[in-house]
């Protein structure tokens, strides 16, 4: 996957702003895998969203139905599709949890930043196998400017 050094800050500061609680978004691009198996998935925009869970935004984060309509429109709008997701993990690594796993889908990209004592580090991103078994991991490309 494909992403400007000024999307990948943004995620980094947004994980950094909602410390100790997760953050979390959407991913807006293009997937050329379809139609270019050697060409990755590119990140050109973000949308991001607001934590709704009142219970362990700690270490969970919920969007609703509405939130995901409100980003495949936000993407539409700008000609992109929502390929992924990211969100932080609070004083955790950035590996996805088995809560993680539990609630995602396959094909998408999970971006996850670890925010240590408020200060974002590690970031990767990872894809649920097709049979919802593990994630695989996805690398990250960071680039001076994104290709449009």
């Amino acid at each position: 996957m494909w992403m400007s050094a000024h999307l990948a800050e943004k995620i980094r500061a947004h994980g950094a702003e909602t410390y100790p609680h997760e953050c979390c978004g959407a991913l807006l691009g293009r997937d050329s895998e379809a139609t270019h198996p050697n060409v990755a998935r590119e990140v050109l925009a973000l949308f991001p969203l607001v934590n709704r869970r009142d219970d362990s935004p700690r270490n969970r984060f919920s969007v609703t139905a509405e939130d995901v309509l409100d980003a495949d429109k936000a993407a539409g709008q700008q000609g992109l599709e929502v390929i992924g997701w990211y969100h932080s993990h609070p004083d955790h690594p950035a590996r996805p949890s088995q809560y993680d796993q539990d609630h995602a889908w396959p094909w998408y990209s999970y971006v996850i930043v670890s925010v240590q004592n408020g200060s974002p580090k590690e970031m990767t991103s990872w894809r649920l196998d097709d049979d919802r078994e593990a994630f695989s991991p996805e690398g990250i490309e960071i680039r001076h400017s994104a290709t449009v």
